[in-house]
């Protein structure tokens, strides 16, 4: 039982209750999730299983779909619903155009500064941990990309809108940070992921209607779990020299032109699936093997 399958979690659970019933319907404890949602946020959450853990990474870097709503004129310790309210103003005075100005200002690439309840470490700590304590230390800003906000709809002082964003992108943060601008503050209310990678609501499948009978349906296997990355195919004289993790430097290694950087699906002449490899200027060189 080797692969991933696209999850749908329900609010009310942590992303760990999720690994914990798929640990025990699968029967194997190699098990993982590719991006935590918190609690009360619900959506896709790829999960996976056996040597499925070795491209848990390459799912989380992709980029991400949220629907999410969010109050504007209230402040909490956690930016959403979970945490305590510290400040609440009027926000009926705000124009729809100028809410609108402020939440496409975020249409690009920014230095975000996590919130304090997130699980990112800090000094080998988790975050969270210390709010819990009541300590709050400075965060270092992540550069993360609003790639594209749409949908958006305005009942001030609610908000609900679409986000097309990179990795590390907290969409509670977004909110806070389109909150600040307005000068009254916001927090987040509902969120939904509804892609990450090629992982989407309509494909996926319920938490709770996963059993043992049924697990097997739903895994994807591994090669196509990656099926995102463009294939490239090398040749047989130089296959084993990349299984065995050599750099290669040849112009007979590929028909085709392998961008410097870019990440590839590689295959052999006999279609064999041998793993994620990129080039540098030294050479091609396989990044993560998955062959059989």
């Amino acid at each position: 039982m080797d692969g991933v399958i696209n999850i749908f979690k329900n609010t009310g659970m942590t992303s760990f209750d999720v690994v914990r019933k798929i640990k025990k319907v699968a029967g194997t404890g190699k098990v993982g999730h590719t991006g935590t949602l918190d609690p009360e946020a619900c959506g896709v959450l790829p999960v996976c299983i056996g040597k499925g853990t070795k491209i848990i990474d390459y799912i989380m870097n992709s980029d991400k779909i949220y629907e999410v709503e969010f109050k504007l004129g209230i402040k909490t310790t956690t930016y959403d619903l979970e945490g305590d309210v510290i400040q609440e103003k009027d926000s009926s005075n705000i124009e729809n155009e100028e809410i609108l100005k402020s939440i496409y200002s975020f249409e690009r690439e920014y230095s975000q500064i996590p919130p304090m309840y997130s699980a990112i470490k800090q000094n080998g700590v988790r975050l969270y941990e210390l709010a819990r304590k009541g300590i709050e230390v400075e965060r270092k800003g992540r550069l993360v990309s609003i790639h594209k906000i749409e949908d958006v709809r305005i009942n001030n002082p609610y908000i609900s809108m679409k986000v097309i964003c990179s990795k590390g992108t907290y969409i509670r943060s977004l909110c806070y940070d389109i909150g600040e601008d307005l000068q009254v503050g916001a927090t987040m209310t509902k969120l939904k992921r509804s892609k990450t990678s090629k992982f989407t609501e309509e494909k996926s499948i319920n938490i709770e209607d996963i059993n043992s009978e049924n697990i097997k349906d739903y895994i994807i296997s591994i090669e196509d779990a990656l099926d995102s990355y463009q294939k490239l195919v090398i040749s047989n004289k130089f296959s084993k020299l990349l299984i065995n993790g050599v750099k290669v430097f040849d112009k007979r290694l590929t028909k085709e032109k392998a961008e410097i950087g870019k990440l590839y699906r590689v295959y052999d002449e006999n279609n064999n699936f041998i793993g994620l490899g990129k080039s540098d200027h030294q050479g091609f060189k396989i990044e993560k093997l998955l062959i059989n």
